[in-house]
Order: C-alpha cells, then sequence, then structure tokens
C-alpha cells in the first residue's frame, strides 16, 4: 500500500507527494537529495480567487512556484497573453513570478480589474494558477436625499432606513449619535441585517433628532454618514392637547388611548420566504416583529432539531445562526413572534447549495520508467460539478500525445511510462457556484538507492523498551532493504524484529545483548548501498527507596526519601512535586540528593509529595502523603546540645564496606543538622579516632567504604546550632579482612647523594593501608635505555634504599611496589631518577664580550656538552672584577662580582660597570653538585663616561671685586678630564637672579681668582668637569663680596679683644644670677597670700588671649614691636621670583647657612635642599655685613 505524507512547502526546497499507486515512490524530505532530482514545477503561493485590491495602493498579485530545474512565468489576462514588458507600470519580482502593478505612480486600479492566471514551466511541465480575479475597493458617497421628521405615535412600530451605498466588498453598517455614541439596542430597538433600525414600538424616550447610520468601508479604512433622522415621538396626552387645540372640529385621536397591540412581523414580509445558502458558509435568518408589548422571538426547524454546537442566537433572538451549514441543514425553518395578545410566524424555506468540493484531489506521482500509476480527480457540489483535465495548462484534448496516459473521467491512467512522461496536470471542477483548480505532476525518474539516515547514528532505548533504527532510503525503481547486525552480520530475520515500508528495523523488546552495530543494506537494479547505525541499551531507571506515608507534628520536621538506580552513563534529575505543583518557594524545604526535608512544618504543608526521577531516556515517579497534627502544647523552650545518637548497629558486612545506622538522641529544640561519623582502627592505632564521614541530620543510615585489615568501631555525634553531642558508645568491632595493598608507595624519587650511587625514596604506607600483615617493599630499578632487566630488592621498615656502584649522573627507571603476606599490590608507575652528580668537567669557551657603553657590558659563551655536565645543569655563572681604572693607574683591592643565568642560557648581560676602567671576567658552568672549571680570563675595558662632580669647591679671600675659588678633581673621573666648566651670577636683595656667565678652566687647574666683581654682592657658582663624552654633574656654592676694608678689618678687631671676651662672659654670669634668683622667688611665692591682690590689681599689661583666633592682646598686629629672632640675615620676603630664574635660592632651600673662617672669609654651604619655607620675623633688608654677623651671634 502507497504511503502518504504531507509536506508543508516551508519546509523544503522542493516538495514532492505521494500517489495512491503501489508502484508510486515516496520522496523523502531531505534537502541534499531534493535538491539533486529534477522536479516539474509545483504553485507553491498564489494571490485569492476573488482578489479585492485597494485602490490608493500598489496591487502585487503572488504567484510563487518551484521546481528544478527554477521555473520560468507567465500570465494572461482576460485569456490573452498578458505582455508585462510593454506595460511601463507592472513589473515581475525576480526568480518570482508575482506582478507588482504601480498605482502609487500615476496608476489607476480600475485599468488592471479583469481575471489573471499565472503559468510556472520548465523542461519537466508547466503548472498554473487558479483564474484570479482583480477588483478595486469601492466606498462611495451617499446619495442626497432629503428626510422628512418622522412624528411616531407612543407604541407604534418605526423602522428608520438606512439604505447604504453599493461598496465593494458590502460596508458593515452601525448607527450613532452626534456624540459618536453606539444607540443602545435592546429586545424593542434592533438593527436588521440589511442595516435599518427597527423600533417594535416607540416610547417617548425614543424622541432625539441625531439617528445616524454610519457606514464603514474596512478595505479603504473609511466610514461614511448619512444625514441625521429625526424621530418625535407624541404621548396620547401632548396629542389631545395639540387636537384641541388644532382639530377642534374632529376626533380622530381624542379619544383613542395607547391601546396594546398582538405581533406582527416588520421583516420579513408574509407567511413564507426562501433562502439559498452555500455548502460551509455562515446561515443566517432574521425575524424581526412589532407589537405592545415588545414579542419575544423563538426559533424551530420543522421536522427536526436545530443543529447541536453549530447553532447561535443573536440580536435578542432575532437573528437565528448556523455556522458551516452542509445539505443537511437544508429545511423549514419557522421563527414565532408571540406576546400577551397573540402571536405570528414566518417559515423560511432554505436550501443549501454547494460550490465544487474535493473528495479526492489529485497527487503529485513519481514514478520509474516502465511503471504504471494513476491521476484520480474527485470531486462533489450540489449541482454535481463538471470535470475537465488539463495538460501543461493545455485541455487535454488538444494536448500533445502521450501513447502511455488514458483519460477515463475523472481519472488517467498511466501505463509503462517513460521519462519523457513527465509533465503537469490540472484537473478543473467546477459548477454554476465556483471551480476548483488543482494542478498534479508525474515525475518519472530514474535514481540509483541512496540511505539518508546519517552514518553511525546512535541510538539510545532502555532495556526492555522498543528500539526503532532508521534507513531513510530512495531510488527508482524502489529499493529493497535489508538488516545486518554488525559488519559481516547474517542478515536479520525472525519474529523478533518488525521491517517497515520506510526502512526502519524494529526491535520491538531490546535487550542488553542487543547493543552493537546494524547495517542497512539497500539495493535496486541501478545500484547498492550501505549505511551502519549503532544501538545502546541502557538500564532502566529505578527508585528503590521510595517515600512513604508520613503523619508529623505541627513545627516539626520531616524527611521523604527517594533513593534510585540508574545507568552509569545516564544523568538523572530528580524533581520534588506537591500535589502536582511546584514546592513552595520556602526556605523550609531542603531538596537534598536523595531526599526531601520539611523545617518547621505547618498545616498548608499537608498534601501528597511526589519524587521524578528524569534522564533522558525513562522517567520514573513515586508519591506520598504528609499528613499534619496538631503538636501538644509544651513548655519554654530550652536550646542546648543534641544527646549522644544511641543503639549503634553494624548490617551488611562486607570485604570493603559495611553500613552502620543509629538511633538520634533528642533534639533539645535545635533540629539536628549533621551526624559526623568516626572511626577507630583497634589493630594499628588503638585509642586514636579519625574522622571518617559526616550525613545530613535528616539521615541515620550511612554505607561506609573499608579498608582490609583493619578492626574497625565506629561512633556518631549530633551537631544542631548550639554544638556537638558527645560521641556515642562506639558500635561493635569488625576486623576486615587482610588483602593485597590497594596502593604503592607515594613520592618516589631517585636522586644520588655521591657520584656512585643513587638513593631510592618513598613515602611509606600508613597501616591501615597495609591491607594485611607483613608490609614490605619490593624495590626495582635498572639504567634507562642500557638495562633490559630490572634489578630488585625486597625491604621493610624502611622509606630509603642506597644503590651503589652505579655510573655518574645517569637516568634510571625506578618503581616501588608494596606487597604483604597476601601478595602484591597493583603494578605501581615508573619515575626516572638520577644516579648521584659530579663536579663538571670542562669550561664554556668562545667566551666573548661585547661593551654596550660605558656602564653596560653583555657576554657570550659556548654551551658545554650535556655529557660533561655530570649533572643536572643548573646555569652559568660568571665572575668578573675590576683590574683598574684607565684615568688613574692604579690598583686596588679585587672585590669579585658574581652573576648567575639559570638554565642553559648562552649570554648575559653585565650592570654596573665602572666607565673608563679595566675589566677581566670568566664564565663557570653549574650543576648540582658545584661549579665547574673556570674559562680563560676575558679582558675587556669601559669607554669613557661623563665624570662625577668635583670632590669640592671653596671660595676664600672675599675683597671688593674679587673671590678666589679652589677645587678638587672629581673623585671618579671615568676618562681623561678636558676642563672644567665655571657658571656664576649676582643675586640681589629681592634674591633675584642675574645674568649668567660661563668660564671654562683647563684641566690641570685647582684653582682661580675672579676678578672685577661688584663689591657687597652675593653670588651663586655652579661648578663642573668635562671628558670627551660630556659634562659631569655640578657643584654649587654661594659667596659675598665685601663693602669696604676697614669694616673688614673692625671685624676681626672687635672678635678677637680680650675686653671683648670679658664682657660677654659678665654678661652671661648677670643673666645666670637674675635667673637663679627668680627660680628662688617663684618656689617662696606660695606661703605669701599674693593671689588675692594679684586678682584685684592686675597688670594691666598682661592681656588675655583672644579667644577668636588665639593672639595675644593689641600686641597681636603690632609689627613694629617684634623681637628680631636671631642669626636674620635675609629680608623678609625670602623668595626669588620663579619666572626670572628656575634655579633661585628658594629652589634649593632655606638660603644661606653662614660662618666665617679664622681669616674672616664667609664660606657659604650650599645645603642641596628644595623645599621652600616662609621667612621667620621682621628680617633686615640690609646686605650681609660683619657687623650683622656680629649682632646675630650676641
Amino acid at each position: 500500500m502507497m504511503k502518504k505524507r504531507s509536506i508543508s512547502a516551508s519546509k523544503a526546497s522542493l516538495v514532492l507527494f505521494l500517489c495512491q499507486m503501489i508502484s508510486a515512490l515516496d520522496v523523502p524530505l531531505d534537502s541534499k537529495l531534493l535538491e539533486e532530482l529534477s522536479q516539474p514545477p509545483t504553485i507553491t503561493q498564489q494571490s485569492p480567487k476573488d482578489y479585492i485590491v485597494d485602490p490608493r495602493e500598489n496591487i502585487v498579485i503572488q504567484c510563487e512556484a518551484k521546481g528544478k530545474p527554477p521555473p520560468s512565468f507567465s500570465w494572461t489576462r482576460n485569456g490573452t497573453h498578458f505582455d508585462i514588458d510593454k506595460d511601463a507600470q507592472v513589473t515581475m519580482k525576480p526568480n518570482s513570478g508575482t506582478l507588482v502593478i504601480n498605482i502609487m505612480n500615476g496608476g489607476k486600479a480600475e485599468a488592471y480589474e479583469g481575471v489573471y492566471q499565472c503559468t510556472a514551466r520548465n523542461e519537466r511541465g508547466a503548472a498554473i494558477s487558479n483564474n484570479i480575479v482583480i477588483r478595486p475597493s469601492r466606498s462611495p458617497l451617499w446619495t442626497k436625499e432629503k428626510l422628512e421628521p418622522n412624528q411616531v405615535r407612543e407604541g407604534d412600530s418605526l423602522v428608520l432606513h438606512c439604505r447604504p451605498p453599493v461598496g465593494l466588498p458590502p460596508p458593515i453598517i452601525f448607527w450613532m449619535d452626534n456624540a459618536f455614541q453606539r444607540l443602545p439596542q435592546s429586545e424593542r430597538v434592533s438593527q436588521g441585517l440589511n442595516g435599518d433600525l427597527y423600533f417594535s414600538n416607540v416610547q417617548p424616550e425614543d424622541t432625539r433628532e441625531d439617528y445616524i447610520c454610519y457606514a464603514r468601508f474596512n478595505h479603504t479604512q473609511t466610514i461614511q454618514q448619512k444625514q441625521p433622522i429625526s424621530v418625535k415621538v407624541f404621548s396620547m396626552d401632548s396629542l389631545n392637547d395639540t387636537i384641541a387645540a388644532n382639530l377642534s372640529d374632529t376626533d380622530i385621536y381624542g379619544a383613542k388611548p395607547v391601546t396594546e397591540r398582538q405581533p406582527i412581523l416588520l421583516t420579513p414580509t408574509g407567511s413564507t420566504s426562501t433562502k439559498v445558502e452555500l455548502r460551509g458558509n455562515v446561515l443566517l435568518l432574521e425575524c424581526i416583529a412589532a407589537g405592545l408589548p415588545t414579542p419575544v422571538i423563538r426559533w424551530i426547524k420543522e421536522g427536526g432539531e436545530l443543529p447541536v454546537n453549530r447553532t447561535f442566537f443573536e440580536n435578542f433572538k432575532k437573528t437565528l445562526k448556523i455556522i458551516d451549514v452542509s445539505e443537511a441543514d437544508s429545511g423549514n425553518y419557522k421563527c414565532i413572534a408571540r406576546n400577551m395578545l397573540g402571536s405570528v410566524h414566518h417559515v423560511i424555506s432554505v436550501t443549501v447549495k454547494a460550490a465544487p468540493y474535493w473528495i479526492t484531489a489529485p497527487r503529485n506521482l513519481v514514478l520509474s520508467p516502465g511503471e504504471d500509476g494513476t491521476l484520480i480527480c474527485r470531486a462533489n457540489g450540489n449541482p454535481k460539478p463538471n470535470i475537465s483535465w488539463f495538460a501543461n495548462g493545455v485541455p487535454i484534448a488538444i494536448a500533445p500525445e502521450d501513447p502511455s496516459r488514458k483519460v477515463d473521467g475523472d481519472t488517467i491512467i498511466f501505463s509503462h511510462v517513460q521519462e519523457r512522461s513527465s509533465a503537469v496536470y490540472q484537473c478543473n471542477a467546477s459548477n454554476e457556484y465556483g471551480y476548483l483548480l488543482a494542478n498534479a505532476f508525474v515525475n518519472v525518474l530514474a535514481e540509483p538507492p541512496r540511505v539518508l539516515t546519517p552514518a553511525n547514528k546512535l541510538y539510545q532505548v532502555i532495556a526492555d523498551s522498543p528500539a526503532l533504527l532508521d534507513c531513510a532510503y530512495f531510488g527508482s525503481p524502489k529499493p529493497e532493504i535489508e538488516w545486518f547486525k554488525g559488519v559481516k552480520g547474517s542478515i536479520l530475520r525472525g519474529n523478533e524484529y518488525v521491517f517497515h515500508d520506510n526502512g526502519t528495523l524494529e526491535i520491538p523488546v531490546a535487550q542488553k545483548d542487543s547493543t552493537g552495530t546494524y547495517t542497512c543494506v539497500a539495493r535496486n537494479e541501478l545500484g547498492k548501498v550501505q549505511n551502519e547505525v549503532r544501538l545502546e541499551v541502557k538500564d532502566p531507571t529505578m527508585i528503590i527507596k521510595q517515600p512513604e506515608y508520613k503523619v508529623i507534628q505541627r513545627y516539626g520536621q520531616v524527611s521523604f526519601e527517594c533513593i534510585i538506580k540508574h545507568d552509569s552513563t545516564l544523568l538523572p534529575t530528580v524533581i520534588w512535586l506537591k500535589d502536582n505543583d511546584e514546592l513552595p518557594d520556602d526556605e523550609r524545604f531542603l531538596v537534598g540528593k536523595d531526599n526531601l526535608t520539611i523545617m518547621n512544618v505547618t498545616d498548608k504543608d499537608d498534601g501528597t509529595y511526589t519524587c521524578i526521577v528524569n534522564t533522558t531516556l525513562d522517567s520514573v515517579s513515586a508519591s506520598a502523603v504528609l499528613t499534619v497534627v496538631a503538636a501538644p502544647p509544651t513548655p519554654a523552650i530550652i536550646y542546648a546540645r543534641p544527646n549522644p545518637p544511641f543503639d549503634l548497629e553494624l548490617t551488611g558486612q562486607l570485604e570493603r564496606s559495611v553500613e552502620l545506622s543509629w538511633i538520634p538522641g533528642d533534639e533539645n529544640n535545635s533540629p539536628i543538622k549533621n551526624f559526623v561519623i568516626e572511626y577507630e582502627d583497634g589493630l594499628h592505632e588503638p585509642g586514636v579516632w579519625h574522622y571518617q564521614t559526616e550525613v545530613p541530620g535528616t539521615q541515620t543510615t550511612v554505607q561506609l567504604k573499608l579498608s582490609p585489615y583493619v578492626n574497625y568501631s565506629f561512633r556518631v555525634i549530633a551537631v544542631n546550632e548550639i554544638g556537638r553531642s558527645q560521641p556515642s558508645e562506639p558500635s561493635e568491632q569488625y576486623l576486615t579482612k587482610s588483602a593485597n595493598p590497594d596502593e604503592n608507595p607515594s613520592n618516589v624519587q631517585g636522586i644520588g647523594s655521591e657520584p656512585d650511587n643513587l638513593v631510592i625514596t618513598w613515602e611509606s604506607l600508613k597501616g591501615f593501608q597495609s591491607n594485611g600483615p607483613g608490609l614490605q617493599y619490593k624495590v626495582s630499578w635498572r639504567q634507562k635505555d642500557v638495562d633490559d632487566e630490572w634489578t630488585s630488592v625486597i625491604v621493610a621498615n624502611v622509606s630509603k634504599y642506597i644503590v651503589s656502584g652505579t655510573p655518574t649522573f645517569v637516568p634510571y627507571e625506578i618503581k616501588v611496589q608494596a606487597l604483604n603476606d597476601l601478595g602484591y599490590a597493583p603494578e605501581p608507575s615508573e619515575v626516572i631518577g638520577h644516579s648521584g652528580e659530579d663536579l663538571p668537567m670542562v669550561a664554556p669557551g668562545n667566551v666573548q664580550v661585547h661593551v654596550i657603553n660605558s656602564t653596560l657590558a653583555k657576554v657570550h659563551w659556548d654551551p658545554v656538552p650535556l655529557k660533561t655536565v655530570r649533572g643536572h645543569l643548573q646555569g652559568y655563572k660568571v665572575y668578573y672584577w675590576k683590574v683598574q681604572s684607565l684615568s688613574r693607574r692604579s690598583r686596588r683591592h679585587v672585590e669579585k662580582k658574581i652573576l648567575t643565568f639559570r638554565g642553559n642560557k648562552t649570554f648575559g648581560m653585565l650592570p654596573g660597570l665602572e666607565p673608563y676602567s679595566s675589566y677581566k671576567l670568566n664564565v663557570r658552568v653549574v650543576n648540582g653538585k658545584g661549579e665547574g672549571p673556570a674559562s680563560p680570563d676575558k679582558v675587556f675595558k669601559t669607554p669613557e663616561g661623563v665624570p662625577s662632580s668635583p670632590s669640592f669647591l671653596k671660595i676664600t679671600n672675599p675683597t671688593l671685586d674679587s673671590l678666589t675659588l679652589e677645587w678638587g678633581s672629581p673623585t671618579h673621573p671615568n676618562g681623561v678630564l678636558t676642563s672644567y666648566i665655571l657658571k656664576f651670577q649676582p643675586i640681589n636683595n629681592t634674591h633675584e637672579l642675574g645674568p649668567l656667565v660661563e668660564i671654562r678652566i683647563p684641566a690641570n687647574e685647582s684653582s682661580l681668582i675672579l676678578k672685577n666683581l661688584n663689591y657687597s654682592t652675593r653670588y651663586k657658582f655652579y661648578f663642573n668637569a668635562q671628558t670627551s663624552v660630556g659634562s659631569g654633574s655640578q657643584i654649587t656654592e654661594e659667596a659675598v663680596t665685601i663693602m669696604d676694608e676697614a669694616m673688614a678689618s673692625r671685624q676681626i678687631d672687635i672678635a678677637t679683644q680680650g675686653w671683648f671676651i670679658g664682657l660677654m662672659c659678665a654678661v652671661a654670669l648677670l643673666i645666670l644670677i637674675l635667673l637663679i634668683v627668680c627660680f628662688i622667688r617663684r618656689n617662696k611665692g606660695g606661703k605669701y597670700p599674693v593671689k588675692e591682690k594679684e586678682d584685684a590689681h592686675a597688670d594691666p599689661e598682661i592681656q588675655p588671649m583672644k579667644e577668636d583666633d588665639g593672639t595675644f592682646g593689641e600686641y597681636s598686629d603690632a609689627e613694629d614691636h617684634k623681637p628680631l629672632k636671631k642669626g636674620s640675615r635675609t629680608p623678609s620676603d625670602r623668595t626669588v621670583k620663579k619666572e626670572d630664574s628656575d634655579d633661585s635660592l628658594v629652589d634649593y632651600g632655606e638660603g644661606v647657612n653662614g660662618q666665617f673662617n679664622e681669616d674672616g672669609s664667609f664660606i657659604g654651604q650650599y645645603s642641596g635642599k628644595k623645599e621652600k619655607e616662609p621667612a621667620e620675623g621682621n628680617e633686615s633688608s640690609e646686605a650681609p655685613s660683619p657687623v650683622n654677623a656680629m649682632n646675630s651671634f650676641v
């Protein structure tokens, strides 16, 4: 039986369908395959048959098709070819048949009304679209009309006619007032299907002048408004008054009150009418009645029931609505209008006709050469539709003949088709109510087999469930499929397998032994192809300990267990639900690995809890109910550490594991957070307890891993927020059986201590790691790449073994294996060690020095052969030392410097060299034992550099116009001195610097007399030395020329006279006596009542400190009375303007700290400081002089 598959156009670039013939091919939905196969055109998208367009926008008529090769497109309009190239307003989209008619740039939609049809064609046939009728929408204005006011008597019926303009499509009608509010409708007032507004009876409140009918044309989004209609309702009282005033000669109305009336139908009129509706449409039947009181409408179907689920009543039951009508809905429908005075009815005879609809639409047919097939086109309708066939858009009667086809009414029969039989056939089913058009192609293909399932695709299933292994294929003729297990296995047959027509192999009940590789083979007369897939069968997921029913007191703690067992290759996820919904977002709910704990249980926690375990392949679940009961009243809560657990029990004793269970002690009002399990090894370390593991406080059993040959005892400690409980009583002892060691010693190393030995060390196993009595170690070694056999020795109670007589520094393979009385541990891993090192044998060669500058050099050497290192190469050491300075030709104590360069480097940098010096160096290789021999000394010289500053600069013998300068040569000339540079400049009273004078002095000079200087002037001097490389750092001094010769001599005489010295001593002695007397009087002053006198006669010169600024009385601002500070010889403004000189005195420190030499000359010592400090006191602005200098010392 042929397979059917519906494939949407959006899912693949080409869409092929199956037909109903046994021999027809199924083309799988594979994009790569579909791209390679030839295919006739298929219409995939087109505009609707009745296409109403907006006349203000461009017209887009859709026509999309697919095929291989891609189809070309053409159009007809009103049955004739539509040449779009001749119409500038019409374009066709690239790679598409969609037309775009440009209306927005001058075109008129009315000019393009008509019937359009699209044809998509390639070398295998032509497909055609429906006839697309293009009509522009219309929203005409209301015709001008004169509306007379409606004057109605209260209780009468009224119809307000809308009569909207005829539009395309028809408008939507609604009634509103001037305020754009919808008019209220009810059983009494409602709008009919034709848009008129019906009043079953009018009331005074219906009087208004703004009944307005609106017509909304949705297609153009416009609304047209009818002129307002006026309605005035006259009550009987007001009507009688009017009659009395104006119609006194008649009593037509005067005697008639508002009377009740039985129903009459406003629409439809008469007692019967007919209605024709099409199958599938909505049937709308309407009855609106007049009467007072307002009639009620009821609907029945004569001789039957109204259809259930498709019948609806609208407009206050005045409209009967039946959706999706069929021929069975034909018949007589009666509406009955009734009030208390009577009733009226109307019968509507409904006939349901049908436009054509498909019973069997033709399907695309893919055949192999020589095969047979059929296209079937069956449709129904009322009246019954006519069937006509087309081939490639041409009536089949005049289409090119094809001997392989035969038309038989609604069926085309194909026999022994060939590739030239490929074509697109159209079936048209039509009657007076419409038509259906379907394209179906016949595609004749000859293709070798292809397997579309990816190679080596992995399938995973759970044991005892079905396994479906795909072998999607295609070929023409249709291939035969065979399955094999394994690459060279036999063909699969038998009841344990199911072979599906689409190539799928089904194993109804897969077992673990079903795992393996399966091969499917597809073959037809054009070839054979095979593909392998893999199947893995997994163990099912099981809940081995399910949650159990629990009853818990309010505010207690409860735990549900959910312990699972699953396939080791699957990753399970555990989800807990409460009453089949997510757990509350509450921190009281604690989800553990295999349990759910609820803390501080409340009544709302009552319910069913479900544990769901999911893997990628299966899912299992289990549930339990929690019942919360009231807790008994409790005394005041006392919190304490938990009581120790008790009743420790060992069960399930195995060689390497045991299960420990216990009963928790009292929590003492603080929930237990966790349990700590400790163990004692009574065999190796009796009395010493070791940490084993810990588990959550909700768990009272634990599976413990054990080691062989250990006499275990266990104890449990409970922990809560308060602290740890006392340990429980120890469990019974459990001695595990002896076994081979599980592990070998760690940290195995081989390092020689002497050139002819190898010391093998390791970390011994601990007692419980021995796994049995008689722990020993098998130490094995062999020289790497030399020995084939291992040399071994067995030792005990040691962690070191020395192998003697080894070659110097050769690699050894080493391993240490543990063993006991029961056997050996697993084979240990090998490590590489080395026998002992010896000093290197040779020195580095080809030592070269490249001098980079006066203080830096780079040394190169050739590495020594590794064999001569005789150890681990640690690096190279460079020894270097200064032999002599080339400028002084004097030797000094030799201080050798050492630089170490790690690794196998062949160069290094020597920093910090002294310029213009002679150096020597040598290089030595270093290993773990020490240094090798030194290379021959290499001599190198550093070039000249700039000198250091002169060793000193003295300024002596000041006169009126001259100063004498003396200096010492630089401590480090760093080359041959070429000259000295002296710069100086005067400093005026405001510390401003004058012009700078520069003098170059020969290098062999050590003093200079500067003449023609200004008298009583301070000068600043800058002095430095030069070599051929450049100038060195400078030294700076300051000095002052004297004012006159007499002042200088007077200064010297006074300072050296004996009477002056005696006077100074007398003054000092007098001051000392006065201080002693004041001290004595101060100590005795406390014995006399002078405090009262002091308070009464306060000294007016003693003023209090001002509270606001901390100054003393009226003297705080009197600058003229401030005492001079001792040693002040600088102006009050000591700053030198920065803009005048960047090298001012202020930049370098506190000014001049002056003193006199024995000959009276002034020496200014430059301090080198750079902070700017403010001057203190009221300092003199006079130039310094010997007299001022004297005053500073008094």
